[in-house]
């Protein structure tokens, strides 16, 4: 059987997620568990422009060996008053050095840090319904305030 092709990518938009400080719960059995809330943000790009509503928040688990796993849902408005329920699971992972570092909040090079995402939607309105019908990854940056992503259609 000859190597079937890579898939490519087609950019959909850029996001800047506004975030509160960490709700930190504490060492559980499988990790620190932290729930950050989601206070607001942007959505700019060739596809979806908007802004990301409050109200959602980013459940993290910050695993033994170092990596977050990270399951953040959220809610979009494009511009147009469209809503776009988001379920985005990722992984983060660095150094055990930066990784204590983003704990505390501090600003971190994105270069030191592996962070990809696998976004997931789910829509309402029939003309957003090219959403639901294909894989999404993005990579992404956390700040002391905020995480930036980009999303990309696998095609």
């Amino acid at each position: 059987m000859s190597r079937l092709p890579a898939p490519g990518l087609e950019h959909v938009a850029d996001l800047v997620v506004m975030v509160g400080s960490p709700l930190e719960i504490g060492q559980t059995g499988s990790g620190l568990r932290r729930v950050i809330a989601i206070t607001g943000g942007t959505v700019s790009g060739p596809q979806l422009n908007g802004r990301v509503l409050s109200g959602g928040a980013d459940f993290q688990l910050v695993r033994p060996d170092g990596v977050a796993e990270l399951d953040a849902r959220y809610t979009l408005e494009l511009d147009d008053g469209r809503r776009i329920y988001v379920t985005n699971r990722a992984l983060r992972s660095a150094s055990p050095e930066i990784t204590q570092r983003l704990i505390r909040g501090e600003a971190v090079d994105p270069a030191l840090v592996y962070f990809r995402c696998a976004p997931s939607f789910e829509v309402a309105d029939e003309s957003l319904r090219w959403m639901t019908r294909s894989v999404f990854v993005g990579t992404g940056a956390r700040r002391p305030d905020r995480v930036e992503m980009s999303f990309f259609k696998l095609l």
